[in-house]
């Protein structure tokens, strides 16, 4: 793969920071001595230092001059703050990356200036071992090589689509939040191998590997999932009595819920 001729910037060194800037180096795309980043957080820049082998600046304009495309990766209750230090020392090369939660294209563009290159994202932590789902919606004045070059960053680390921006709350929803309830799957997966005998280790290895090899099945070959569930489950076998079991206990419901409600309160976000 080839590196990228870009230096790149992060406004906030928290764990998602952390982990599309560690997965960049480790992809090769980037070189760790081209990556910076601040944090009012002093643990939060010198782990993001540690395990990404980037430098850390004073703050926002020291990251901007040392940058070109920066990410903006505070808190979404954050983002004015970081907002006005980042706009005064903007010129017209930069372009920003923002991965806050629910923040519009519209808004970023009026803490910025209305000539500003903008690009909203939303990632996920599983970027950090190179199994990343992302989305992305470009600004107006975002021109399509910033968006080549968002994609090719994110897809270093994983999946990276480009979508209308409207899509983006309901990303955020699903793939956003969506690891923490598949590490809850995959925990009451190993809970039920534990209920029935298996070692700890042992159900929760098998758990998730389970699902990682499930994704990628779905992945791979194309097929919807439920016609992949199907060809698992064989007239009065044990899969349907599981499928029933879940069925019983409304898991297709929840997982719909649980989609809607983040949806939801990243539009609140976006609305503070």
């Amino acid at each position: 793969m080839k590196t990228l001729d870009v230096r790149i910037g992060f406004i906030g060194t928290g764990q998602m920071a952390t982990a599309l800037a560690r997965g960049f180096v480790q992809a090769n795309i980037v070189s760790a001595d081209r990556i910076v980043g601040c944090d009012v957080n002093a643990d939060a820049a010198a782990r993001f230092a540690s395990q990404t082998g980037g430098g850390i600046a004073t703050g926002s304009a020291a990251v901007l001059g040392q940058s070109s495309l920066v990410f903006l990766a505070v808190k979404p209750q954050h983002v004015a703050e970081a907002l006005a230090e980042l706009q005064p020392a903007l010129k017209p090369h930069h372009v920003i990356v923002s991965i806050a939660a629910g923040i519009s294209l519209a808004k970023l563009s009026a803490g910025l200036g209305s000539g500003t290159r903008i690009i909203r994202v939303m990632p996920n932590t599983p970027a950090l071992v190179g199994a990343g789902a992302s989305a992305f919606s470009r600004g107006s004045n975002a021109t399509s090589d910033d968006g080549q070059l968002v994609q090719e960053l994110l897809a270093t680390v994983g999946l990276a689509l480009e979508v209308p921006e409207k899509l983006l709350d309901a990303v955020t929803g699903l793939s956003g939040s969506g690891p923490a309830y598949v590490y809850q799957f995959i925990e009451g997966l190993s809970d039920g191998g534990v209920r029935m005998g298996l070692p700890r280790d042992v159900a929760t290895k098998l758990a998730a590997q389970t699902l990682l090899g499930a994704a990628q099945m779905v992945l791979t070959t194309g097929q919807h999932p439920g016609a992949l569930k199907d060809a698992v489950t064989s007239p009065g076998g044990t899969t349907i009595a599981g499928l029933h079991a879940l069925e019983i206990g409304g898991m297709r419901g929840i997982l719909m819920n649980a989609v809607q409600a983040a949806t939801e309160r990243s539009k609140e976000l976006g609305d503070t």
